[in-house]
This record gives C-alpha cells, structure tokens and sequence, in this order.
C-alpha cells in the first residue's frame, strides 16, 4: 500500500468515527450560529449549486471579505479552502532557484508547494522561550537575501499561537519591501486573537493576506477560503489559479451568512475556547514534565511540551486515540521540533475539553508503555 492510500485510510478511519472527540486540526466544533445553518439549508433547496460560481467568488462574498479585513481598495479571489488559495499563490509566485523565507514551526504547506517549485526553502527557528516563540524583524533581515522572493508569515503562528506586535509586523513588511519580496501573510487565525495587525497596512502593494472561514467559522469540511491583495497583484495569482470555474457556491452562500453575524458569533466562539485553554492548562500544570509553552494562545489551540516526561508525542497520540480523542503529534509541523510537544484544539464543546483533561494522567502513563505505533500524518 502506497503513502497516499495509508494516509486517506488513516483519515477515513478518524471521520468515520461519528463520536470522535476531535482535539487536534484547529477545527471549529462549536454547535454553529442559526443564521450560517439557516442560509446552509437555503443554500441546498434553491438548487442554485447546479451552477458554476463567479471565478474570483460571488461579488457580494468578495466585498464582505475585503471589508471584515478594512482593506479598502483591495480585491479578494474566494477560493475552496485556504490551502488552495496558498497554492495558487506558491504557483504564481514561486521560481526556481529563488528562495522562501519563513519560521519553524509553521504552516506545512506552502512550504511543500514552493519546494515542489523549485525553490530554496529558509526556515528561521522560533521555537523556545529563547525567541520568545516568536519571529523578530532582526531575524528576519537576517535571512534575507536578494534571492529571497517570497517571506510566508503565520500569523498568529500554527502552532505556537504567537502573535506580532503591530510594531513587528511593520518591521517585517519594511523588510519585504526593502528586498522586493512578496510577503504572503496567512492570517488564517487573526479572529482569535486579542489584537491583530495586518501587514498589507504597511506594504499593501507587495502582501497577499490569506483567510479562511474552516477555524473561525467551523467550514473545514465546506472548504472556503480567499487571497486578499491589490488588483494589480491579485491579477497576477488569479492568471494561475487552477479553479477557473469558481468555489463551492454552498458554502460561499453560508460564508456571506457567517459574515453577517461575526461579531455575535466570534464572542461566543471567543469564550468557550479561553475557557477551554484554561481547562487544559489545569490539567497540564498538575503533571510532572508537561508544560503549557504559550498561554494564553492567541489562536485556538494550546502547544503542549512533553519532553521531559520522556514520553514521546506520537505515544500520547495514541494514548489518547484509545479514548476517542483526536491530539497531533508536534512533528507534523516540524521535523526539528516535532518531538517536544503535542498540539491540542480548543474550539470545541466545553465537554470535550473537559474529556481531555480527566483522560490527560492516564493517557500520559499509558503512553510510557507503547510500542510499534502505526503511523501517524
């Protein structure tokens, strides 16, 4: 059996458990806002779907994704997921030869599409207290060179849940613009955040900011994302979008809904998850060598330290996987890294937080014990 099967089978298997509790891919699954599940249902009975939408995105969903941002004079191109909005910019943007900066730990990804591209990838170590988890505009210019074409920056950063300081992310851009590069700005988790700053407010003719509506608005499975940037810009990564035909039409409907009552929504969203990282941090600070590193996080999850338990991540893993709970493993983001720490989500019901917590000393000993773990992604 190849990767690809072993992989999708593996998946299959945790989306086919109907009461998984899922703790580990950032999703959102707190019960949705009556409006988004409303204009879902609309959605699917007006039959619209049989049509191909807009290739840039409905006009009404572009307008409303520009305006949440407060970009005025930008354009967006809607796309299915944030994932292929990231791609079709790596495949505008990335050559061969040149070179893509950005930090470790971060997004997977882009990176995979840039070096599939044939670019020189530069990853900057931000993990540790020692950097304050976080990327410097010193660092930065550090590793900036005239190859560089393209900085990817995650931010609040998956996994560590840092965010730049309005301060930092002028610095970044000024460096950006200094070296010609373009600055893809993911800022997939900006709405949990306490105070976020866009980078296109400082280099608004050289940044592509990207979003997502699976975290904050709990799509993942309706795939809905968007590229943010200047016409001139955006024209240029739209010639080499792979999805002429337009994104799902159902969930561009829904998005336009969830647009509708952010403000509503996001503070119920807002509570329930703080209210779930403190849960797991309870729990944390009761076990000898585990370690909550950023808390708290300003996106929805929680990086959970383990090496000095002398229990490896992909053990607790599967640990956990024996109750019903879905954890990822560090190494998913970083092969430097990767073997410090667990990663937890916490836009979840209160209840399955609470699930973590009371399972967290069991699974922790359990793990000590396990051998020949199947592979995990």
């Amino acid at each position: 059996m190849g990767e690809l099967d072993t992989r999708n089978r593996h998946f299959d298997k945790l989306f086919s458990q109907p009461d998984l509790i899922w703790m580990g891919q950032n999703t959102n699954h707190i019960p949705m806002h009556p409006k988004v599940r409303e204009a879902l249902h609309r959605a699917v009975d007006d039959e619209s779907f049989h049509a191909y939408a807009p290739p840039a995105g409905i006009e009404t969903l572009r307008e409303g994704i520009v305006a949440d941002l407060g970009l005025e004079g930008f354009s967006a191109l809607v796309s299915d997921g944030a994932v292929a909005a990231l791609g079709t910019a790596c495949r505008a943007l990335c050559r061969p030869g040149r070179r893509f900066v950005t930090t470790d730990p971060s997004w997977k990804w882009p990176l995979i599409f840039a070096r599939q591209a044939g670019m020189e990838i530069v990853e900057i170590p931000i993990y540790g207290a020692e950097h304050g988890w976080r990327l410097s505009p010193q660092r930065l210019a550090e590793a900036v060179d005239a190859k560089t074409d393209i900085i990817y920056l995650v931010d609040p950063n998956n996994p560590l849940g840092t965010c730049a300081t309005p301060e930092e992310i002028e610095g970044i851009a000024s460096i950006a613009r200094k070296a010609g590069a373009t600055l893809i700005h993911d800022s997939t988790y900006r709405d949990f955040a306490d105070r976020h700053t866009l980078a296109a407010r400082f280099y608004p003719e050289g940044t592509v900011t990207a979003v997502s509506f699976s975290k904050w608005l709990g799509f993942a499975g309706l795939r809905l994302g968007a590229l943010v940037a200047r016409p001139e810009l955006l024209e240029k990564i739209g010639a080499a979008s792979m999805a002429p035909l337009g994104a799902n039409v159902i969930s561009q409907k829904a998005a336009l809904a969830g647009l509708s009552v952010k403000k509503e929504w996001m503070a119920t969203v807002q509570e329930i998850q703080r209210a779930n990282q403190a849960t797991v941090k309870r729990a944390v600070d009761k076990i000898a060598g585990l370690s909550v590193a950023v808390y708290p996080s300003q996106a929805n999850f929680l990086v959970v330290e383990c090496e000095a338990t002398g229990v490896t991540p992909e053990a607790i893993v599967a640990a956990f996987a024996e109750h019903g709970i879905q954890v990822r493993q560090g190494a998913y983001h970083t092969a430097r890294f990767g073997h410090r720490f667990i990663k937890v989500s916490t836009t979840v019901p209160r209840e399955w937080a609470d699930a973590f917590a009371a399972v967290l000393p069991e699974a922790v000993e359990h793990a000590r014990g396990l051998k020949d773990l199947a592979p995990l992604f």
